[in-house]
């Protein structure tokens, strides 16, 4: 069960109260404006697939013109203006994330820090992925590690990647988790030292991903081959044994 609107419960994303308000417009697939002016900028989850008049959409769909509460950590807007909250419609059980999620119209982003938040919006990211619903419809939807050609064309996007990690090295402070034979050519999700403990934490050290399948999502950027830096555990899940 996702997220309840009233007492906060283990599976739900109702951090502190942000405020409240009503849509009076849908800025695009994860931005609403309020009627008092204040943009807002749906937390936890990203645009994803080709289609962005979809999410824009879906999001109208489920909120457009509705009266809505807010929370979050806190409602300091970001460079350009916007709050970051996670947006509840009035008389809804589910966030609007929760909801687009289980549309298939996004993906969960990487930097969701309350682990029941996280959670819960994985579970919906689960129901749409299962049904092939949306973005997941699209073959595209999740690259292959063993593609990085495909991998490169999505430079500067969120993207999601799966494959099994055939060699894990370090060079500096940074550990390669590589997904080919040729570490300059070859797709490789990097870990930084200093991030290192985090994942031990969570038993997701980089020497135990040695031959696992693993899912990972972030933004790709490219250093010879494309690369996903891993910034929080979040973005790293094992799918199976060895």
């Amino acid at each position: 069960m996702l997220a309840c609107v009233g007492p906060a419960g283990a599976d739900d994303c109702l951090l502190e109260p942000q405020g409240e308000g009503r849509v009076a417009a849908v800025v695009d697939g994860r931005s609403l404006r309020l009627e008092d002016g204040r943009e807002i900028r749906l937390a936890g989850i990203e645009r994803g697939g080709t289609d962005r008049a979809s999410g824009r959409t879906a999001l109208s769909a489920i909120a457009g013109g509705r009266d809505v509460t807010l929370h979050g950590e806190d409602d300091m807007p970001d460079r350009y203006g916007r709050q970051g909250a996670f947006v509840f419609v009035t008389g809804s059980e589910h966030s609007v994330q929760s909801e687009l999620l289980r549309r298939g119209e996004a993906l969960v982003s990487s930097d969701v820090s309350d682990k029941n938040c996280a959670a819960a919006l994985t579970a919906a990211e689960g129901v749409a992925r299962d049904a092939k619903l949306g973005i997941w419809a699209e073959t595209s939807a999740i690259k292959n590690a063993e593609s990085p050609g495909d991998i490169l064309s999505a430079i500067g996007h969120f993207t999601v990647v799966e494959g099994r990690v055939l060699s894990v090295r370090q060079a500096g402070a940074i550990t390669y988790l590589n997904f080919g034979r040729n570490w300059t050519r070859d797709f490789a999700a990097t870990i930084s030292r200093r991030i290192i403990p985090a994942f031990e934490s969570a038993n997701l050290g980089p020497k135990s991903l040695e031959n696992r399948r693993i899912r990972v999502r972030g933004v790709v950027s490219s250093r010879g081959g494309p690369r996903i830096e891993l910034l929080r555990v979040g973005q790293l899940e094992v799918l199976g044994g060895k």
